[in-house]
């Protein structure tokens, strides 16, 4: 089979392809028949050093990914050849509070990831893939997706009502403006351009401020919810945006910190998030408890994912410079 890897870091164009055997699953484990992958922040980060976590050199890449069963090993309950299925993002977290050993187990990071055409994992590392998506959009899930639902869901879910706040027209961020708007949520969007402030609009946001013209946005999003600020803010900006996400804050509503697009210093102090009221976390994608939820979310709404540009496989390296150029609106994905 053909596979991918980083052969050294540094620099996309140190990906490299090689021909390995196709693995065999062994008791209670499936082998996958990739159809389609998909890339995420983490991905590009890790190639050039920014990653926050550690990373194991020669890896294959990528975290989300879709295809279908072609062959189980003895034991195997949950799935038989021919279904089609989505991977988790942390494929030994299955519900409740994190493991302990949940850094140490991650896709492309410390795993061999997705970016090949099988790959055999445990059957608990799998869900069933929404039935009314392609391959393809059915590849945006389990890191994009599920992030934006998890933060949706908080320590206090989001209701109707409420008012979510979105950075930017990345996966998570996009995602966030369609799941927000399934229940029933007011969302604000930054973005900045015009071009994508009206595609946003077109996917549902109900206002969108233009974080270059408008560099204080989190006073004008404050201002677009009454002067309250908002009760939820998908902050995958980092360092560069929380200084404004303290801004557009509600008094107890949250801030459900996920990316660090951005890696300067965050500027703000003590005195800020004591005023602003809000209730500052982390979380880590979610678990595959989380994904089936998701999973059933999106077959009752028909919601459909946002996906930017397909790639072939044998044209990977370039689906990676779209990526990297980040000129893209939603997913980018490859098709195997």
């Amino acid at each position: 089979m053909k596979v991918y890897r980083f052969d050294q870091t540094g620099s996309i164009d140190h990906l490299t392809p090689h021909d390995e055997p196709v693995p065999t699953p062994q008791r209670g484990e499936v082998l996958v028949r990739i159809r389609a992958s998909s890339l995420n922040y983490r991905d590009l980060a890790m190639v050039h050093g920014n990653y926050v976590g550690v990373q194991q050199p020669g890896l294959i890449p990528l975290s989300d990914a879709a295809g279908e069963v072609a062959e189980v090993g003895e034991g195997v309950d949950l799935f038989k050849v021919g279904d089609r299925v989505i991977n988790t993002f942390h494929p030994r977290w299955l519900g409740g509070p994190p493991p302990a050993t949940l850094g140490s187990q991650s896709y492309g990071s410390h795993l061999d990831g997705w970016l090949a055409e099988y790959k055999v994992v445990s059957q608990e590392a799998l869900v069933a893939a929404p039935a009314n998506l392609s391959f393809e959009e059915a590849a945006t899930l389990p890191c994009a997706a599920l992030t934006a639902w998890t933060a949706l869901g908080g320590f206090y879910p989001v209701r109707p009502g409420h008012t979510v706040l979105t950075l930017g027209t990345g996966g998570v961020s996009v995602f966030a403006v369609q799941l927000a708007k399934a229940l029933g949520a007011r969302v604000i969007s930054t973005t900045s351009s015009a071009e994508k402030a009206e595609r946003l609009k077109a996917l549902g946001a109900d206002a969108v401020v233009n974080y270059v013209e408008v560099p204080n946005w989190g006073d004008a999003v404050r201002e677009l919810n009454g002067g309250r600020g908002v009760e939820r803010i998908v902050e995958v900006g980092g360092a560069g945006t929380l200084a404004q996400s303290v801004r557009a804050i509600a008094n107890r509503g949250e801030v459900v910190m996920i990316g660090f697009l951005d890696g300067a210093d965050a500027g703000v102090g003590y005195n800020a998030f004591f005023r602003s009221g809000g209730i500052f976390y982390r979380i880590s994608v979610g678990d595959r408890a989380g994904l089936r939820e998701l999973v059933r979310v999106v077959d009752t709404t028909g919601l459909k994912p946002v996906v930017d540009q397909v790639f072939p496989f044998d044209r990977a390296l370039d689906a990676w410079r779209h990526f990297e150029n980040r000129a893209f609106l939603g997913k980018v994905v490859i098709s195997h």
